[in-house]
């Protein structure tokens, strides 16, 4: 076929022109819409083609109103509150806008200005449902019932109430709720999240892995998700496996998703065993409700207890963790200043958790039953309560420090020694309060000379005098004359109180009496008769006498 001339080549009707308008409409084609952007959840790309049509002065209220909401979803609530507030002062508002402003508000925490902007706008389900959630945050039970009462049964109503129900922590009725919506509309494959959020409350992280797995597949660039699928593997397995999991997901916080940032900087610090909490959570406190809780637990963990105590002493609990904390820190402050208010208080606090419906037959829900017991020190209730939940922490050592403690209290030394001696911990060795009952179970289980050396181990000071006295009465009732002379005689020189010349004078002639039995080697009277020499009291020169007529009555060389 000959082509006809009176065409231009480089016209629109030959091959080469229909080609470049074949390119055209080709590339006219993969020119990004708006709407395909919101479909995607990609809200950075959104943002950046509206300031594009911004910067050619194109801009619109319509546009305007798309740029809030792209900022609203995508986390940046600021931005979006200072769109939504440019859009109330243009003329002929609409009052959607300021139901849309009260939800930016309110995800700032800025409750009673989202209360006030939301009084402006339209009346309808939008507003019920803020309204609603600003009654919980106030505290005002009246007007939540109130509004409760105006939900309807329909999606958007019955997701507000189940996330009532799940800040309330009631958690079985918002998975009820979630279970039911899904049931009729099975593509909301995000109620699996939220399912999978009350599961790991309920401690039940495997099940939460479970439910979420679904959804991971589809939107593996979830934050929500994989964050709680880091949060999972946290409990499952260690803080390393965690955040592995988070991996990708902070190079994605680093660029697009603000709200993220804080979140899994918050993550990382628990993950990470309290590494840069100093640095990290106080910036976090009214930001993330789990800051203030975890950086109160770091202090705790750092011995820290009045750090810890004021951050969480106005806070009021409505969780189980929370009242734990919070009977946690009453005990720390209260053993440090020997306030009875504070324990007193702690004790009731484990009482209301351990003994609620929904955590009596839980391990954190019989600890805290224990711990209140150890408070009263009703010491054969604690045993009962530790001893149901041993085998989960048989190579912790703050669990067996508690579990020795009750045996010992309860005489069982035996058993408690056993347990003392498997504590790794360091700070835990070196507390008076291990030194002291450890001592305690060597006497008992007459192994004097190991309680001696715990003594002789020790600086001088305010314990080690302390534990002097323990040793010294201890080995005088189990009859252990030897080392109580001895632990007498160092709290004599030390302090000239005559109690002490009693307990070592009655120490001496036990010895003695011993030694005559037959049941402690004669040898040790060489050293009571120096102990003896040296001390400032007549009645000491009548015992060394009757002890040197008796050793030379029997042989036995005394020097000098």
């Amino acid at each position: 076929m000959i082509l006809s001339r009176s065409k231009p080549a480089s016209g629109q009707g030959g091959a080469a022109g229909t080609a470049a308008q074949a390119a055209k409409e080709k590339k006219k084609k993969k020119l990004p819409k708006l709407d395909d952007f919101v479909k995607n959840r990609d809200y950075a790309g959104a943002i950046t083609l509206l300031e594009f049509i911004r910067s050619t002065g194109k801009s619109g209220e319509d546009s305007d109103q798309w740029m809030a909401y792209c900022s609203f979803h995508s986390g940046d609530y600021q931005r979006a509150k200072e769109e939504y507030e440019k859009l109330t002062r243009s003329e002929g508002c609409n009052p959607d806008t300021w139901c849309n402003l009260a939800c930016c508000l309110f995800m700032l925490g800025m409750y009673s200005n989202a209360d006030s902007a939301s009084s402006r706008g339209s009346k309808g389900r939008l507003q019920n449902r803020l309204q609603f959630h600003l009654s919980h945050k106030f505290g005002d039970e009246k007007r939540l019932m109130s509004h409760h009462q105006e939900l309807k049964n329909m999606i958007e109503d019955q997701l507000s109430l189940a996330a009532i129900h799940y800040l309330r922590t009631h958690y079985q009725e918002a998975i009820d709720i979630y279970k039911k919506i899904l049931l009729d509309n099975r593509e909301m494959l995000a109620l699996n999240v939220y399912l999978a959020m009350c599961y790991h409350k309920l401690d039940y992280y495997d099940v939460s892995q479970e439910v979420l797995a679904g959804y991971v597949q589809q939107h593996p660039d979830s934050v929500v998700a994989i964050n709680l699928k880091a949060c999972n593997f946290f409990k499952l397995y260690n803080g390393k496996a965690a955040e592995a999991e988070l991996k990708v997901l902070m190079d994605m916080a680093s660029t697009s998703l603000t709200f993220a940032k804080d979140l899994l900087r918050h993550n990382l610090v628990i993950f990470r065993g309290g590494e840069g909490a100093l640095q990290v959570l106080p910036q976090l406190l009214g930001v993330i409700p789990e800051a203030r809780l975890n950086l109160a637990i770091y202090h705790l963990k750092q011995d820290n207890v009045e750090d810890a105590y004021a951050l969480i002493k106005d806070l009021e609990p409505s969780s189980p963790h929370e009242y734990i904390l919070k009977a946690v820190a009453n005990t720390v402050i209260g053993q440090e200043h020997g306030t009875h208010e504070n324990i007193k208080l702690a004790q009731q606090y484990f009482q209301l958790v351990g003994g609620s419906g929904s955590e009596c037959d839980t391990i954190p829900g019989r600890q805290c039953m224990a711990s209140c017991f150890f408070l009263l020190r009703q010491f054969d209730d604690v045993l009962l309560y530790l001893n149901s939940v041993k085998g989960y922490f048989f190579n912790l050592d703050s669990f067996n420090f508690n579990f020795a403690q009750a045996k010992a209290a309860t005489g069982n030394y035996k058993e408690a020694e056993e347990v003392f001696l498997l504590i790794n911990s360091e700070a835990l060795k070196n507390d008076y309060v291990y030194i002291g009952w450890l001592a305690r179970c060597y006497i008992m289980n007459r192994k004097p000379q190991a309680a001696w050396e715990l003594y002789l181990k020790m600086e001088t000071s305010a314990d080690s005098f302390n534990l002097l006295q323990l040793i010294a009465n201890d080995c005088y009732k189990m009859g252990q004359f030897y080392f109580a002379a001895r632990a007498f005689d160092v709290l004599e020189r030390l302090d000239p109180n005559p109690d002490y010349w009693e307990g070592k004078r009655g120490a001496c002639v036990g010895l003695l009496q011993l030694v005559i039995a037959g049941h402690e080697p004669k040898e040790s009277l060489k050293e009571i008769v120096q102990i003896l020499r040296n001390t400032p009291q007549p009645q000491a020169e009548l015992i060394v006498l009757a002890i040197r007529k008796w050793a030379r009555d029997n042989r036995v060389p005394i020097p000098g």
